[in-house]
C-alpha cells in the first residue's frame, strides 16, 4: 500500500553491513574487493545511518585498512553517521574495522582490543632431518630465503620481522588515536596488544557503551526504523564445493585466529 501512495513518509533506513570472519585475501575472508559493492550500496540507499555488525578476530592489516578507509571516506563524503556493534570479538583487524565508525557499542561479554601485529609460522628443520630430507636453496639476494620454515630460525630473521612489524603497528595506533581521539584513556597502556571485555573497553574509551543493535538504533532513530541487512553472497564455486582445498586451508587459519580468544 505504501508503494501506491508515494507521498507517505518512509521509515528511516539503516543498512547493516555484516563484517563477520577473518580478514584477508582468501575466498572465505573479509576483504575490500568483496565488500566494496556492499559498502557502496549501503551509502547509496539514502540511509539515516549505516550500522556495522562486527565479529572478527582480525587478519590482514592492509585489508583492514582498505575496508575501514572505504567506510570512513563514504561516511564523510555523504555526512552519514556510522555505528559499530561488536558481537563476540572485535580484535586486532576487527577493532581496526570498528574504529571506522563514529561510535562503537559492545555486549557485556564482547572481546575488544589486541592493538598489535603478529607474524606466525611453523618450523620443520628437525622433522626434515629425521626423515632424511635435505633442503636445497639457491638464491640471488641474501633475503630470498627469509623466514624459511624448513630452515632453523635465525636471529637476523627475527630482528627483520620486528622491523617490519613496527611501522604496521604504528599505523594501527595512529588509526585508533585518530578515530577515538580524547575518548581514549590517556593514562592506560592501550597499544600493547592486550584485550578487554565489555565494560572494561568502555571505561578505557576504546568503545562507547553497552548496547545491542536493534534497541540502540530504535533509540536513536525511532521505533519505525528499518534495518536492511547486507552480507556477502557465496560464489558459484563455493556453493558447489569446487574450492575445497582453499576452503580447508582457510578453515585451519581461521580456527587458529578464533582460538586465540577462546572461540
Amino acid at each position: 500500500m505504501r508503494r501506491l501512495i508515494p507521498f507517505l513518509p518512509k521509515p528511516p533506513l539503516v543498512p547493516v553491513i555484516r563484517l563477520s570472519g577473518t580478514i584477508g585475501t582468501g575466498t572465505r575472508s573479509l576483504n575490500d574487493e568483496a565488500l566494496a559493492p556492499l559498502i557502496e550500496k549501503a551509502f547509496k540507499s539514502k540511509p539515516v545511518a549505516v550500522a556495522l555488525a562486527i565479529n572478527s578476530p582480525g587478519g590482514s592489516a592492509v585489508q583492514s585498512s582498505l575496508i575501514a578507509a572505504r567506510i570512513r571516506r563514504l561516511a564523510d563524503e555523504k555526512t552519514i553517521p556510522v555505528h559499530a556493534f561488536v558481537e563476540d570479538v572485535a580484535a586486532s583487524g576487527g577493532y581496526w574495522l570498528a574504529c571506522a565508525a563514529d561510535d562503537i557499542w559492545v555486549d557485556p561479554s564482547s572481546i575488544v582490543g589486541s592493538i598489535g601485529v603478529i607474524f606466525a609460522s611453523f618450523g620443520f628443520p628437525d622433522l626434515m632431518a629425521r626423515q632424511g630430507v635435505e633442503r636445497r636453496v639457491v638464491t640471488a639476494g641474501k633475503s630470498k630465503s627469509f623466514a624459511d620454515p624448513f630452515l632453523p630460525q635465525k636471529a637476523e630473521d627475527v630482528e627483520r620481522l620486528k622491523a617490519l612489524q613496527t611501522p604496521i603497528h604504528q599505523a594501527f595506533i595512529d588509526h585508533v588515536k585518530h578515530a577515538r581521539g580524547k575518548r581514549l584513556d590517556a593514562s592506560a597502556d592501550l597499544f600493547n596488544a592486550d584485550i578487554w571485555v565489555g565494560q572494561q573497553s568502555v571505561d578505557l574509551g576504546l568503545t562507547d557503551g553497552i548496547a545491542h543493535m536493534v534497541p540502540k538504533l530504535k533509540q536513536l532513530y525511532g521505533e519505525k526504523v528499518k534495518l536492511l541487512p547486507l552480507g556477502r553472497k557465496r560464489s558459484l564455486f563455493q556453493r558447489f564445493g569446487l574450492s575445497l582445498i582453499d576452503e580447508t586451508l582457510g578453515a585451519v587459519e581461521d580456527r587458529a585466529l578464533w582460538a586465540r580468544y577462546g572461540l
